[in-house]
């Protein structure tokens, strides 16, 4: 069985407080976009479920990978049989794109529906919090509101289908631990789906991603990147999570500049929203 599980961007992204666990709350949107790795599961003839990575380098053991943390997390709920895992991985990693947790999600997600598990989304997502916070989102892949650590998921309304996604990886990756290292938690005056409500004209003023206010001063081609979308028609553009990926958001599917031209030396991806 082979699936694809697809990248996500944040829109908005709030750290509203350090908790007592040494993680942080936030607010945020996650909308699920078209950039996608390739994974295929088969039953194994050995005795030892493996995992076959192939595509963008990943700098880290199989057995750590958040694919096989998965495969053993939930067979911690039922007994599964030895599988053989190939992962062809295309959404780069340290880029605020969720890769790595929509690849362990989908993970649940295939062995459910190949083993006849019959576990309900929400009992999946509730498995997934075991990987990642990330994770039990690409259970649902829909857009949805995040708070708490990013777990506590409500269904969102906001519908961009039709509107035009750009994204821009540079040359640099930036670590969820890099990133919070910097920041300073604060609640906005203005819960976030509220903000959605209004116009997307009028984003760009309104919503935030609070890792911009450090990272932006480390690494000044995010802000760089961001004026230039702005600077092409995006309607909205801002940093994804954590970085270092940043995207825009544009009406027309016709763009007047020349992207590569732009961003000669950084990864592009540009789909359609749905």
């Amino acid at each position: 069985m082979v699936t694809f599980p697809n990248a996500k961007i944040n829109i908005g992204l709030n750290i509203t407080a350090k908790r007592v666990d040494g993680y942080h709350d936030i607010e945020t949107l996650f909308y699920p976009v078209g950039w996608k790795d390739i994974l295929e599961i088969v039953p194994s003839d050995g005795t030892k479920t493996t995992l076959t990575v192939s595509g963008r380098k990943v700098d880290c053991d199989p057995e750590k990978n958040l694919v096989m943390k998965a495969y053993r997390v939930l067979n911690k709920y039922v007994e599964l049989p030895p599988c053989e895992i190939f992962l062809h991985k295309v959404i780069p990693d340290g880029a605020g794109l969720g890769g790595g947790s929509s690849d362990a999600a989908f993970t649940l997600r295939m062995l459910n529906e190949m083993f006849s598990l019959n576990f309900t989304p929400a009992k999946l997502a509730s498995i997934a919090e075991e990987i990642g916070a990330d994770c039990p989102f690409f259970i649902y892949n829909r857009p949805m509101i995040a708070t708490g650590v990013g777990t506590d998921l409500k269904e969102s309304d906001l519908n961009l289908s039709g509107k035009r996604i750009v994204i821009i990886k540079p040359p640099f990756s930036i670590s969820t631990k890099e990133a919070y290292s910097g920041c300073r938690p604060q609640k906005s005056p203005r819960v976030l789906k509220e903000l959605l409500t209004e116009d997307i004209a009028d984003w760009q003023n309104l919503i935030k991603n609070d890792f911009e206010n450090t990272l932006n001063q480390k690494y000044p081609e995010i802000l760089r990147i961001i004026n230039q979308l702005k600077a092409a028609g995006s309607i909205y553009s801002s940093l994804s999570g954590s970085g270092s990926a940043v995207y825009g958001i544009f009406d027309s599917d016709k763009l007047s500049v020349d992207l590569k031209e732009i961003f000669h030396d950084c990864e592009i991806y540009t789909g359609t929203l749905s």
